[in-house]
């Protein structure tokens, strides 16, 4: 208990005289070790995690696939904080009320998959997050979910919609023959999501990526668009090491920039675009801050190529992994589940809690929040 009582005491003289992993152990292992089960978890309500290869997308989609032999083999993992809110009208159509209405899906009037503009909205809602996961783009929303308490607020659509309006900008315009304006068609969605949300209050981080060659015989590029806390990491395998990573960007600690209502930010003036050349194998991560906040880079790092190892080896022993469809999935869970249970932990070592004491706050364990994990591994066309 000395370590515990110290800290609270002098919990900057304490943090920065350890490293993180030996301030994890030391915080964390003891107090745990020696409390009961019912007190060494934080009680939270969540819904249970969801896992896919690729999320939903209309079959009539004009999914872009270039000349270029790569495409992205992916994977993704979420698990909400809370449940959303369910979309409202027009973006859903409530169920029927009449007994004359025939009581199948397959007509219109009873299809309650979100839509907008007459298209199948594309991605996936967690909780105040949005996720989206093709062959060629993948990206990570996050919606403010202070605006919960707003009567007209309304995080998760913002999220969604402003990932959707991007993909389909992507669907639509980036073609071989012309450098891809992923700024623009971001642009293009915050300003489509403004037009359609109407009296829906929200904002929202975005970070997206799309890959893509300008030549069949050129090198892959990821394009990668950021604006807030949400992060890309680009890991090579090979060389085990992180070879890019987004920068977040804030304007006061727990307010990062975002795109939405009462924001001064959009993408033309904020966002910020890298290029990055990738290799055949190069693995692209995007996270929401339910990541970033419970866990180190390092530790994203090696929990990734850990989960490279143990697929390769067949050495996956957990039930609930062992049904993984494929590779990236499998990989996903597992950086969800490590995130996850540090972010239960009221004892544990993490980024938010440093940043925290940087800025004169004690905070102590992890940070729980919906937390999006969307996996991509660069591969050559089958």
């Amino acid at each position: 208990m000395i370590a515990s009582i110290a800290f609270s005491l002098a919990p900057n003289a304490v943090v920065k005289s350890l490293s993180p992993i030996q301030r994890r152990v030391t915080l964390s292992a003891p107090f745990l070790s020696s409390l009961p089960a019912s007190i060494q978890r934080r009680n939270y309500v969540v819904g249970r995690s969801k896992y896919g290869t690729v999320t939903p997308r209309p079959k009539t989609s004009a999914l872009y696939r270039t000349k270029t032999p790569f495409r992205l083999e992916t994977g993704y993992a979420f698990r909400p904080k809370r449940p959303s809110r369910p979309f409202p009208p027009p973006f859903v159509s409530p169920p029927s009320t009449s007994f004359s209405d025939p009581l199948t899906t397959h007509y219109q009037s009873q299809d309650r998959r979100p839509s907008v503009g007459g298209e199948l909205i594309r991605g996936l809602t967690n909780g105040d997050d949005a996720v989206l996961a093709s062959e060629i783009f993948v990206g990570v929303n996050d919606g403010v979910g202070a605006w919960a308490t707003k009567p007209q607020g309304h995080a998760a659509l913002w999220s969604r919609l402003i990932l959707h309006f991007w993909a389909l900008e992507c669907e639509r315009n980036a073609t071989e023959a012309s450098e891809p304006d992923t700024v623009g068609f971001l642009q293009h969605a915050f300003e489509e999501t403004v037009k359609a949300t109407g009296q829906w209050l929200g904002t929202t981080t975005s970070v997206t990526a799309l890959l893509h060659s300008p030549r069949a015989d050129a090198r892959p590029v990821l394009y990668v668009t950021n604006i807030g806390d949400c992060k890309i990491l680009v890991i090579r395998p090979r060389e085990k090491t992180i070879v890019f990573r987004t920068k977040e960007q804030w304007h006061w600690f727990d307010c990062p920039m975002q795109l939405g209502t009462n924001s001064v930010d959009e993408p033309r003036n904020d966002a910020v675009l890298s290029k990055v050349d990738l290799e055949e194998d190069d693995l692209v991560v995007a996270v929401s801050d339910g990541v970033t906040d419970n866990l180190w880079e390092q530790e994203v790092l090696t929990n990734v190529l850990e989960s490279l190892d143990k697929w390769d080896a067949g050495d996956v022993r957990d039930p609930e992994l062992k049904e993984s469809h494929g590779c990236m999935v499998y990989a996903a869970q597992r950086l969800l589940n490590a995130a996850l249970s540090i972010a239960q932990d009221p004892f544990a070592e993490s980024p938010y809690m440093e940043k925290a004491i940087d800025e004169g706050l004690t905070i102590e364990g992890g940070k729980m929040d919906d937390i999006s994990v969307v996996l991509g591994r660069c591969k050559r066309w089958d």
